[in-house]
């Protein structure tokens, strides 16, 4: 079982929510989510395979990411969690719930990325193995602020910059990421759809100003057909990055979820 560099917040005591990071990402993105807005809960934040911290070895699939995460539930929680999800994060968190229904009490999905476009998913991967790095860290923060974090405080860019953002051997920076893992990944948004079992309460945020966007009709129709009155969906009027932009608003919902345990 591959171990999962686990960044927590809260107080002592048994994991409540885990937080899953989207794809490129890190752990340590939920800081301001849950020290400021979840200040009394706790909150176990992995870095998934590839990324960070965590172990950069194969198998990159969601499969994997789900016996690692299984075994963060058994090991830190007393029962099943609230699973946060976002993007990349949120098709784990789909998976999870599928795989191991006993683990998870809800789900929060937060722009999530799952079920893709082939051929999309080529020119994305196509793009990142171009141009992999940057010149410096100013080239990186530039294309965070003209990209999906325009709606996102400039002190919480800096912030994953400070986190993320290392220098490489060629003398150029770039993300603590396993690129050939990010290879993988980009694949694996195009299986298909997953859903959680009957009675999972999840609430899908589609965020508005994603273009072109990741959440799309069969998504939403087949966690409508599946769930029912469990399953609510809301719109918020931000980019991809919507703990970062809506972080009053998304813990509103993870609490909402916490009261239903």
């Amino acid at each position: 079982m591959t171990d999962l560099h686990l960044h927590r917040f809260g107080p002592p005591g048994p994991v409540q929510v885990l937080a899953l990071h989207g794809l490129t990402g890190h752990g340590r993105r939920w800081h301001t989510l849950a020290t400021r807005h979840l200040p009394d809960v706790v909150v176990a934040a992995p870095d998934l395979l590839g990324h960070s911290h965590s172990s950069w070895s194969a198998p990159w699939t969601f499969d994997a990411n789900v016996a690692a995460l299984a075994a963060v539930v058994e090991n830190h929680a007393e029962g099943p969690v609230v699973v946060v999800g976002h993007s990349f994060g949120g098709a784990v968190a789909l998976h999870l719930a599928a795989a191991r229904p006993d683990l998870v009490s809800g789900l929060v999905l937060l722009d999530p990325a799952i079920g893709l476009d082939g051929q999309w998913m080529r020119e994305i991967a196509d793009a990142m193995l171009e141009s992999p790095d940057y010149t410096d860290r100013e080239e990186a923060r530039t294309e965070k602020f003209t990209g999906v974090w325009t709606d996102v405080p400039p002190e919480e860019i800096d912030a994953d910059l400070d986190d993320h953002l290392v220098p490489l051997p060629n003398g150029r920076f770039g993300w603590r990421i396993s690129v050939p893992a990010m290879m993988s990944y980009w694949s694996e948004l195009t299986r298909d759809i997953v859903l959680p079992h009957k009675g999972t309460p999840t609430t899908l945020v589609r965020a508005q100003w994603t273009e072109p966007p990741y959440v799309g009709e069969e998504l939403i129709d087949g966690l409508s057909g599946r769930l029912g009155e469990d399953f609510t969906l809301v719109d918020f009027a931000c980019q991809h990055m919507v703990a970062q932009a809506k972080p009053a608003e998304t813990s509103a919902l993870i609490r909402d979820h916490l009261g239903r345990r």
